[in-house]
């Protein structure tokens, strides 16, 4: 398996679950649901190191309490948290609110960010390098990293020369018309010349891949929906995780389908060890 990191946000999710869809301008009633650990950093890091890789994640978090059992969490799925930085206060939290369809909203209350400027990052071996953060200050080393290391990053950020990599990932929801327009074209002004390919993910309708020399497409899988919070997330590590084993994109987008089905089935933020589990064997 592959030594792989994961750069992005730990978080504690807490959740509640609306009586009915979300209307803006409306009393809704809705019942508490606890906190979990959550984060599009642990999301993605949690499902790989269950498919067997050798996970670091790069992030922050607090010095809380609250801090402490998030790191411990993480240590105990058996995550390297060495690059996760600590900062003064509570960590990286978020609002869950969750309909009867599975549809999740997400109100960010507060955000931690890695130390930066990722001297860690630079320094860590790595066969993969998967970016899920807005943080600036990732240019640099990613540039300098992809000459030896495969890199996956999330967009946005859509800046130019903002994220070099080998394949960029992204949701249609996130990404502005003229990005959509040609995702390959507008993703080389982003990554630089290393691009191979740029993922869009678009829900229910399943997910594409454009390269240089046209588009893969992978319809969803069906799935019931329980909890929809962190299904992209779960598509990226199936994704990284086929591309790490040797895939080629087809096969990768297809894994990344199912990785995504099975985490809105799931009423948790990151897809659980024993889903992966069975999704790999």
């Amino acid at each position: 398996m592959a030594r792989i990191i994961v750069v992005g946000s730990v978080a504690l999710d807490q959740v509640v679950c609306l009586d009915g869809p979300l209307v803006p301008g409306t009393h809704m009633e809705a019942r508490d649901s606890g906190a979990r650990l959550g984060g599009g950093g642990a999301n993605t890091a949690l499902p790989l190191a269950a498919a067997g890789h050798a996970v670091t994640l790069c992030s922050g978090v607090g010095t809380d309490g609250d801090s402490d059992r998030l790191l411990a969490d993480l240590t105990a799925a058996g995550i390297d948290t060495a690059l996760v930085t600590r900062q003064a206060g509570g960590p990286t939290r978020s609002l869950v609110m969750v309909d009867p369809g599975g549809e999740r909203s997400i109100v960010n209350l507060r955000r931690v960010q890695g130390a930066e400027p990722f001297a860690g990052l630079a320094r860590q071996p790595a066969d993969w390098i998967y970016v899920r953060s807005r943080a600036d200050g990732l240019a640099p080393v990613l540039a300098a990293r992809a000459a030896d290391t495969r890199v996956v990053a999330h967009v946005p950020p859509c800046g130019p020369g903002l994220r070099p990599a080998h394949v960029l990932v992204g949701s249609a929801a996130d990404l502005d018309p003229a990005f959509l327009a040609d995702p390959f074209a507008a993703g080389r002004a982003v990554a630089g010349p290393a691009l191979e390919w740029v993922v869009v993910t678009r829900g229910a309708v399943g997910a594409e891949a454009h390269g240089p020399d046209g588009i893969l497409r992978q319809p969803a899988v069906p799935a019931r929906a329980v909890d929809s919070t962190g299904a992209g997330d779960a598509f990226a590590a199936g994704l990284v995780h086929a591309l790490a084993t040797g895939s080629d994109m087809a096969g990768a987008l297809a894994t990344g389908a199912a990785f995504g089905a099975a985490a809105v089935e799931q009423a948790a933020s990151a897809l659980p060890a024993a889903a992966v589990r069975g999704l790999v064997a």
